[in-house]
């Protein structure tokens, strides 16, 4: 499919992981994609795998200034965006005993505070009947020991979908989250997800695996494309059960 031939998206957080995985999904359905990330060599690695016209950006997720930059340089660049997938995040989990204040910061600083001024900043660059999809988790759903604070920063940003959504309507945009349960991620290595600590969460998914990442990038995609235009506000959660059964 070609959904997004002539189309350009916006993909935070794009150089590695399941951001890059969405970001080369849509390229593969002719979008012109835009990525941010961090770490200058991952995202030069990455914006070469997306074809002619890529544009990749270091950004901060958590800086307020950041994200203002980044509109600034799309609106200078005469970029106009049909769609914007909010994936940039940090999951740092500790026991509720030894959370520190500058770990509740950094975590809503990133998924919270930067969203939320991404996602205002970028308003107006989106052309009409855009679609946003923000990165949520099952975190926020389940009462799953250590997750505290970057559960509450999920939930948080899920509600965005809803009260985000009835403000951008009038522009005809559209705001909906994913929220993904285990997915196998680079993310999940620099947690220590050991192999016996995999297999008890492995456990707890009714499919009896971990999920994968082009199977959370195809359920962006949809929620991106004209065919879902009538879904609004809407979580999609995508974990094989867990947080279902």
């Amino acid at each position: 499919m070609n959904r997004f031939t002539g189309k350009t998206v916006l993909v935070t957080g794009g150089n590695s992981g399941m951001g890059l995985v969405t970001a080369q999904a849509f390229a593969a359905e002719g979008a012109r994609v835009v990525i941010t990330g961090r770490d200058a060599a991952t995202l030069a690695s990455a914006e070469a795998t997306l074809g002619a016209g890529a544009i990749a950006l270091r950004n901060d997720a958590g800086s307020v200034a950041s994200a203002r930059e980044l509109a600034k340089q799309l609106a200078e660049a005469n970029v106009k965006l049909d769609a914007v997938f909010i994936n940039a995040g940090i999951a740092k989990l500790a026991p509720f005993a030894d959370i520190t204040e500058a770990l509740w910061d950094e975590t809503f600083d990133i998924n919270v505070k930067g969203a939320f001024f991404q996602i205002q900043s970028l308003v107006p660059v989106l052309n009409e009947g855009a679609s946003i999809v923000l990165n949520g988790s099952i975190n926020a759903h389940i009462g799953m020991p250590t997750s505290s604070v970057y559960a509450a920063s999920k939930g948080a940003l899920i509600t965005f979908a809803k009260t985000l959504s009835a403000e951008l309507l009038p522009r005809g945009v559209r705001v909906n989250v994913v929220s993904p349960g285990p997915v196998r991620t680079p993310l999940h290595e620099k947690l220590g997800l050991t192999d016996d600590t995999a297999g008890q969460l492995q456990a707890q998914i009714p499919l009896g695996r971990f999920g994968r990442s082009i199977e959370v990038a195809a359920t962006v995609l949809h929620l991106a494309a004209p065919e879902s235009a009538f879904i609004v506000g809407t979580e999609i959660i995508i974990d094989g059960g867990m947080s279902q059964l």
